[in-house]
């Protein structure tokens, strides 16, 4: 059985990454990408139709589906997710041949927390 890592960029992991809230809010302000994170934050509603890989709760979304979902090229999805990830907005984990991306709610959460205080 493969096994899996989640990461972050770098190879961080855990909830400690630092929250760049222009980078964050960059990577939300494009459509695309913040329609992946809405659909993101029901993995298993959105996603109902495809079959998993892995296990949704733990470890998100393949790409592929995410590809299917939004019918925007593979090199286009890879590139958005990459994105979303440098901005810490997702996380990562590689199973075998594919990746898996699940919104990391602790940035999410303080990014939320620091434009109620702005």
């Amino acid at each position: 059985m493969a096994k899996a890592r989640a990461t972050g960029p770098e190879g961080e992991t855990g909830n400690d990454a630092p929250l760049d809230a222009v980078e964050a809010l960059k990577a939300l302000a494009n459509p695309a990408r913040l329609q992946i994170m809405d659909w993101l934050r029901d993995p298993h509603g959105e996603f109902a139709q495809w079959e998993p890989i892995a296990d949704r709760d733990e470890v998100g979304v393949c790409v592929s589906h995410l590809q299917a979902k939004s019918g925007l090229a593979q090199s286009t999805i890879s590139s958005y997710m990459a994105i979303l990830e440098r901005a810490h907005l997702v996380r990562s984990t590689r199973i075998g041949k594919w990746v898996h991306y699940k919104r990391n709610e602790d940035t999410l959460s303080r990014l939320a927390e620091m434009l109620r205080r702005a």
